[in-house]
């Protein structure tokens, strides 16, 4: 299909594949509807599905023992997951829920495998993503056990720049910015913290916020002094 086809082009580890083989691998897997709130993966479930996003947010969590719960990152469109579970055969790691209505593009396990056989430029390109994220996952370790509530606050907004921002003339967008409470579990700390640190970047002139809209005004110089 070629709505498929459209979408898959910009699926990281797909992107450098040819028309042929991306209308193979459009032919692989099926759409799913999800709707808000609605938990797609849960943790410790056998893992048997590659999920990439064609429209919607999804968030990644973890429920710590006294029942909190830790966001460990925000996906969008052309994102995927579930690879982990895919590739070492052992349960998920993690819950992924739905924060708006989306639709997914799911690919079993074995049709996966076959692929990364097939074609060994799609697992060279899935090494290099989870190289991203594993940096990207001690970066945030680090800002949650070393940096004051200012910094995890900015780390988190750099991590959805990175993943759900979109840049012009040096202005990052963040067009739908999680409710702050999903903010106070990623960057583990208080909602009302997050609403103080936010007001005291608009007030630096770091950002812009309008509804449920950041900017970041100057984004390299925010991350040069928050990165």
């Amino acid at each position: 299909m070629e709505e498929n086809n459209d979408f898959l082009k910009y699926v990281p580890i797909f992107s450098e594949l040819d028309e042929k083989t991306i209308e193979q691998i459009s032919k692989l897997g099926i759409r799913k509807f999800f709707a808000r709130d609605t938990v797609v993966l849960f943790e410790h479930e056998t893992g048997s599905a590659l999920f990439v996003i064609i429209d919607g947010k999804l968030k990644v969590s973890r429920v710590s023992d006294d029942g909190k719960e830790v966001i460990l990152t925000i996906l969008g469109e052309s994102d995927f997951f579930g690879e982990m579970a895919i590739l070492d055969g052992l349960a998920r790691s993690a819950n992924v829920t739905a924060m708006e209505d989306a639709e997914l593009f799911i690919i079993q396990r074995s049709e996966f495998l076959d692929l990364l056989q097939m074609h060994p430029e799609i697992a060279i390109a899935l090494l290099q993503e989870l190289t991203q994220r594993l940096r990207s996952a001690d970066m945030k370790i680090k800002s949650l056990s070393l940096k004051d509530a200012e910094g995890k606050v900015a780390t988190v907004i750099l991590q959805l720049a990175d993943d759900i921002g979109k840049i012009k003339q040096g202005i990052v967008e963040i067009e739908k910015l999680p409710f702050q409470h999903d903010l106070a579990n990623m960057a583990g700390t208080s909602r009302e913290t997050i609403s103080r640190t936010l007001h005291t970047f608009a007030k630096k002139g770091f950002v812009e916020l309008e509804g449920s809209r950041l900017r970041i005004l100057n984004y390299e110089k925010f991350k040069e002094i928050y990165g």
